[in-house]
């Protein structure tokens, strides 16, 4: 399920479950083509965080470069991917 943060407590609540995180913008070409693939993606949660609307988040993470996933496991940083990569390696960097 694809879930679109809405403010930081609920960023909070999310991080301390099994998520994968996408940091990405709306303008961002590779943004849109990965927004695609995570959509086929049903194994696991996706809580998508908007750069521009949380700057603060992106930078706690390191988010230099977008698309970033970020996947936490029981609310710590398991696997880190920046850029557009397939399916396979998204269902992969979740095991």
């Amino acid at each position: 399920m694809i879930k679109y943060l809405k403010n930081k407590e609920e960023f909070e609540k999310e991080i301390k479950k099994t998520i994968l995180i996408d940091f990405y913008a709306d303008w961002c070409g590779p943004c849109k083509m990965l927004g695609q693939v995570l959509e086929e993606i049903d194994e696991i949660d996706i809580l998508k965080v908007n750069v521009d609307e949380y700057p603060e988040i992106a930078t706690k993470y390191g988010v230099m470069s977008i698309p970033t996933l970020i996947y936490i496991e029981n609310g710590k940083e398991k696997t880190k991917n920046i850029g557009f990569i397939p399916k396979e390696e998204i269902i992969k960097m979740t095991k």
